[in-house]
């Protein structure tokens, strides 16, 4: 009897591990068809700066035109300038990484409707990249500050730039994943430092990718809504199947 529960328990753990190992694989393989893609769709520079005097256009006719302003806020308050660079580096694939591991391990349904949500958004998001390159404020020629390039060199270790697309703007998939990350975060716990911490880390994310120069104010809702968008539909997607991917709307007795 006690040589069989070992048994059942040392098999309880293999197939626990392979598992995760598994899930690791299936995100690990789309991050880097993600990145692959995303470098051989880049736009040229013309095409994608003069998307971007649409995109401009388009804020200013709905007094949404902010970045300047907002940037030189921040410029001359070096500790924000820092804290925002920090926020755009380190809080996001460092954090994704995180909250996917941890996801995968505690609460596996809220991990299966976040790793879906970021696969479908993802996968339209590169298929707008490369339809509709975007310059960032950065290169856009308005004057803003390169504030990641010119005061962090740990970005260019996170994101190569050989895997990077300078001109994938819009949506902005930083601010995006930020919130499905934070939401999955939420379903999954009910400590409330950790639901605080996930909301203020979206909304840290939000400004960052603004005051960095890397996004306009309209890849930030274009973003938020293409993320929040793909949770909600694989949401209802997982709902309707009642099966092994079913949603979790709450997290598990005892979940923390």
């Amino acid at each position: 009897m006690w040589s069989q529960r070992v048994y059942a328990w040392i098999a309880s753990r293999v197939g626990s591990v392979a598992g995760f190992l598994q899930q690791v694989l299936i995100v690990v393989g789309a991050v880097v068809a993600y990145f692959g893609v995303r470098g051989l769709t880049e736009g040229d520079a013309d095409t994608a700066v003069r998307n971007a005097r649409r995109v401009v256009a388009v804020e200013r006719a709905l007094g949404l035109h902010w970045e300047g302003r907002l940037q030189e806020s921040v410029l001359g308050l070096p500790f924000a300038g820092t804290f925002f660079n920090w926020v755009y580096v380190y809080g996001h694939w460092p954090l994704i990484t995180v909250v996917l591991c941890w996801l995968a391990i505690r609460h596996r349904q809220v991990f299966l409707r976040l790793r879906n949500a970021m696969l479908l958004s993802g996968g339209i998001g590169i298929f707008v990249f490369a339809a509709l390159p975007v310059a960032p404020p950065r290169l856009a020629g308005l004057g803003l500050v390169d504030t990641v390039t010119e005061r962090s060199n740990a970005y260019r270790v996170l994101q190569p730039p050989a895997f990077t697309n300078q001109y994938a703007a819009l949506p902005s998939l930083h601010a995006g994943w930020n919130l499905v990350i934070s939401v999955a975060v939420i379903l999954a716990t009910r400590r409330l430092w950790l639901r605080v911490l996930a909301v203020a880390v979206t909304l840290s994310m939000d400004a960052a990718v603004v005051l960095t120069a890397n996004h306009y104010l309209l890849d930030v809702v274009a973003g938020l809504a293409l993320a929040g968008g793909a949770w909600l539909l694989v949401g209802h997607w997982q709902h309707g199947t009642r099966g092994p991917m079913a949603l979790a709307t709450r997290p598990a007795r005892g979940a923390r």
